[in-house]
């Protein structure tokens, strides 16, 4: 396949679509800002204008269109694909307006989508390459499951990974096109057509998203595109038995490997595993880097700087599942090496991020605190102490100095955070 067999009506419509429905997003906020805007106050929440969170909507609008006008065979596969993915998008758009829906819930409706994609399509995982695991497959009922969680765990990685402008859209372009170029080499065709399609239609949204974060992909959109992502990976396996599973993994690396080390974490600090907080490594790459060596720029500018450091993770393993998509051994190891790297970025963003908080106190301006106030002090349910009063009015004073909520999965102490908010 070339570039001349794409097909260009289903690339263009789905752009084009995905592009105007995200600038209507963005110049109706008027209308629909009161469900729509995500508040600039979180634990992970960087932005500092309030800024609507439902540009999934636009992703979808552009992949329906993007149906219409595609050719039968992409049709075929896109469409049940599109019907199965209503679940993941409608809960997810859901907590987009409501603020309700329980993260427990989201992932159960994402697995759902995923049996929903199974009952559609026959398609499930039946080969990984670990002897074991594959002969579990052979039961019917285990690997429908099996797969269906697979999806919903891809899917809500890429929910977790979704922080900055252009992070997850940019990340799932970049395993989307990994999948397309795999496609291609194994010669189906349409698989890859429909892969690049995605992608431009994820282009649309990308663009008002990137840089300057005019409009945010919300859960709707985050499950959206996980979920595409995570079936269509399935389906390159499924259809092309010449492909290793392990290369549709490495397409997905970087968002997985954030959920997996996340889960690992705060298990290891006795935390939920689904507790949010700001340890992130796009977190302390915004905290430790963009926020330190970027201060010229507008905020928006800042946090889009986070996410290069991010697809540059993502684009080392992607590139090894292209080269050798039939090599498990190689594949193999190259996701231990590329896990290596995320944890050595990770633990010099750390280290980065550490340095910058022993220097925070020698950089504050002495007079700006004035000493006779004393701040007030609570206690938290798990007895962790937790600063207020005055530094807090502070903080609440300045929203662009949203920060990492310290050192809660490091140790007990929550001085930290406080002078690396106040450094910003």
């Amino acid at each position: 396949m070339s570039i001349y067999n794409l097909p260009l009506a289903g690339l263009e419509i789905g752009f084009a679509t995905s592009l105007i429905v995200s600038l209507l997003l963005v110049l109706t906020t008027r209308w629909h800002g009161r469900y729509s805007l995500d508040a600039t106050r979180g634990v992970q929440k960087f932005h500092i204008t309030p800024t609507p969170r439902i540009g999934g909507a636009a992703i979808m609008t552009g992949l329906w269109l993007a149906l219409s006008v595609l050719p039968q065979a992409q049709r075929d596969l896109l469409l049940p694909v599109l019907i199965a993915s209503l679940p993941a998008f409608v809960f997810g758009l859901a907590e987009d307006l409501t603020r309700t829906v329980s993260v427990r819930t989201r992932l159960l409706a994402t697995i759902g989508s995923g049996v929903v994609c199974w009952f559609l399509t026959g398609v499930t995982l039946q080969h990984t390459g670990l002897p074991l695991l594959d002969g579990m497959l052979g039961w019917l009922p285990f690997s429908v499951l099996f797969t269906a969680f697979a999806v919903g765990g891809v899917a809500n990685a890429v929910n977790i990974i979704d922080g900055f402008n252009g992070l997850a859209s940019g990340t799932v372009v970049i395993g989307l096109g990994t999948l397309g170029l795999i496609a291609m080499g194994a010669g189906d065709v349409h698989l890859a057509q429909l892969c690049f399609v995605i992608c431009a239609v994820t282009a649309g949204f990308f663009v008002v998203n990137f840089p300057l974060g005019k409009l945010f992909l919300g859960d709707g959109g985050a499950y959206l595109l996980g979920f595409l992502l995570a079936w269509l990976s399935v389906m390159l396996v499924y259809r092309n038995p010449s492909v290793s599973a392990w290369a549709p993994l490495l397409a997905c690396a970087y968002p997985v490997f954030e959920t997996v080390f996340t889960i690992m974490r705060r298990l290891w600090c006795r935390r939920h595993p689904g507790h949010p907080d700001s340890w992130h490594l796009h977190s302390l790459v915004k905290t430790a880097i963009t926020a330190r060596y970027l201060r010229m720029l507008p905020p928006p500018l800042r946090n889009a700087f986070v996410s290069p450091v991010s697809w540059g993770i993502a684009l080392v393993p992607a590139a090894l599942a292209v080269n050798y998509a039939g090599d498990p051994e190689v594949l193999v190891q190259g996701a231990l090496a590329s896990f290596a790297l995320y944890l050595g970025v990770y633990a010099l963003v750390v280290s980065a991020w550490r340095a910058r908080r022993r220097h925070a106190p020698a950089l504050m301006p002495v007079a700006a605190a004035p000493l006779a106030v004393k701040p007030l002090v609570t206690t938290s349910s798990n007895g962790q102490g937790a600063t207020s009063g005055l530094v807090a009015a502070r903080i609440a004073a300045n929203p662009s100095a949203n920060q990492p909520g310290g050192l809660a999965d490091h140790s007990h102490k929550q001085a930290a955070p406080v002078l690396a908010r106040r450094r910003m």
